[in-house]
């Protein structure tokens, strides 16, 4: 006992044999992950029935086979193995790479994605944001997004960032909404999270490598395939199901019929998530998925933030008036006017003529002075925001 005692000293007065100790483990928890057919369901059973995972690897397929009831492939020495030669190799790319490893024993795992059945055994993230933060939402969309989607994008980040500045921002880093979201996000100092459907050794595609290199200071890249794994197209989709895993409530934002993005709300509404879609024209191909959504009433109707924040039964701050402060130059009618879109997220012409009380004429005057000193933003069909 008197040895054992010297033992543990020796140990934890040893930061690198305490580090060496650490290393094994995460390299044990790769290979565990590498193995075909590993599942987070069947990582827990192991956990429950083999006293370490060092003993996994070392004790005879015959023996793990009564320890554990399991059969298969799975167990066979050479699988295990070469796991764990893949996993060293993993460990070096980590170290390299400043990455952190993610497994769904600790606290740091993302604790929405345990309640998923597929969820994957081992993330792999480099970043800083953090993905238990108390309000996730994720945002996909068609890659051919309108200027519609992306203005929606745009208004609706903007004023979550002004209710929750903790907010973290999901989504895929793909063209279209996706990117979209991320760099509004950034834009307006939100936390963003991209969920890779490849290793962490490129970004794909390339035209978004600047922004995910922002985004590691900035929210995240995260991923379940180890350093130096290639693309497939099957990745794709299992990816989505970490972007739906992740967060509080999902939100489509243009999908056509058949888009990439209806599989995330399929998948979304299998894990309990409350999903949301932006209505669009009938006319509008990038519109489908969503109506066909609504109308199926397998997703909320969202058109502001204010939506999502009743819907999601979250407590919001009142929005602050614009103060004149902020804007000396404005005159008291532009105030007025800067006012009311201020409360109303956006302002029809021929309806703000009613309830501003002001002839068109002067209304008009008004908006037009304001568009040149940067405060409002005109859009189709006479519609006006800030």
């Amino acid at each position: 006992m008197k040895n054992f005692s010297l033992i543990s000293r020796s140990i934890c007065n040893n930061p690198f044999l305490i580090q060496a100790i650490m290393e094994q483990e995460v390299i044990y928890r790769i290979a565990l992950s590498r193995l075909k057919g590993i599942n987070k369901a069947l990582a827990q059973h192991i956990h429950e029935t083999v006293e370490s995972l060092e003993t996994f690897f070392e004790l005879p397929e015959s023996q793990l086979q009564k320890i554990t009831g399991i059969k298969g492939r799975i167990l066979h020495e050479d699988n295990r193995q070469t796991a764990l030669q893949e996993a060293r190799k993993e460990m070096e790319f980590i170290r390299k790479g400043n990455i952190e490893p993610l497994y769904f024993t600790e606290p740091n795992y993302p604790q929405r994605l345990l309640d998923c059945i597929d969820a994957p055994p081992l993330l792999y993230y480099r970043g800083n944001a953090d993905l238990n933060s108390s309000k996730i939402i994720s945002i996909v969309g068609t890659r051919r997004a309108t200027e519609y989607g992306k203005d929606f994008c745009e208004t609706l980040i903007r004023d979550l960032s002004e209710y929750f500045p903790q907010l973290v921002i999901v989504s895929g880093l793909a063209y279209g909404i996706d990117i979209c979201a991320h760099r509004c996000a950034l834009r307006h100092g939100l936390n963003t999270i991209a969920v890779l459907a490849h290793g962490l050794d490129h970004i794909y595609p390339a035209n978004h490598r600047s922004t995910a290199v922002e985004m590691v200071s900035h929210g995240g890249l995260l991923t379940e395939y180890t350093g130096y794994h290639r693309m497939h197209p099957a990745f794709f989709v299992a990816r989505n199901r970490i972007v739906a895993g992740l967060a509080d409530a999902v939100i489509i934002v243009e999908s056509r019929e058949k888009g990439g993005a209806l599989i995330t709300a399929g998948i979304a509404e299998s894990y309990h998530r409350d999903v949301f879609a932006l209505p669009g024209s009938i006319q509008s191909e990038s519109s489908a998925g969503c109506n066909h959504l609504i109308r199926r009433n397998r997703a909320a109707l969202i058109t502001s933030a204010d939506d999502l924040v009743e819907a999601m039964c979250w407590n919001a701050p009142q929005k602050q008036i614009v103060q004149r402060s902020l804007f000396p130059e404005l005159t008291n009618e532009e105030q007025i006017v800067t006012n009311y879109l201020t409360q109303k997220g956006e302002g029809q012409i021929n309806r703000m003529t009613v309830d501003l009380n002001q002839p068109l004429s002067q209304l008009l005057s008004i908006l037009v002075e304001l568009e040149f000193k940067g405060v409002v933003k005109a859009l189709p069909g006479g519609i006006y925001k800030l």
